[in-house]
């Protein structure tokens, strides 16, 4: 069975007069649902096949191969901001989503997944790479 699974990315702390946005298949963006200077806040579904042992990430938003799907966040010329020095990309793994937190979702209606993370990386720029110790919770809508 597939179904689309909302997801919330909560960036914490973005680095001021830099674009941040989610891609969307190969080249679309998906700009922040909320936006303001403590946080960005982006919302979107993933549809989700349960019909294996583990849960299969797919559809637009669901980046890489099916045993180490991810979530794309772009910044600077990655987000489509032509004049800055900035052009990174944050993986965050949906690899630590389980079946039993996909089930938790459906079985409740008006929850979500949930990530949060710093929109600062390590060298003070936007974060970038695999961001580590990604941890999806599921919450309310």
């Amino acid at each position: 069975m597939k179904y689309e699974i909302p997801f919330r990315i909560t960036v914490s702390n973005p680095l001021v007069g830099i674009a941040m946005q989610v891609q969307k298949g190969k080249d679309g963006l998906l700009s922040p649902s909320e936006k303001s200077s403590e946080k960005l806040v982006f919302d979107f579904e993933v549809t989700v096949d349960l019909t294996g042992a583990a849960p299969n990430f797919l559809g637009k938003f669901a980046q890489g191969p099916k045993d180490d799907r991810f979530v794309y966040l772009n910044s600077g010329r990655h987000a489509g901001q032509p004049n800055t020095l900035w052009d990174r990309r944050a993986k965050l793994s949906l690899m630590s989503v389980s079946k039993d937190k996909i089930e938790s979702v459906i079985a409740s209606p008006r929850s979500r997944l949930e990530a949060v993370i710093n929109g600062v990386g390590r060298d003070g720029g936007p974060v970038c790479a695999s961001v580590k110790g990604v941890e999806w919770k599921v919450s309310k809508l």
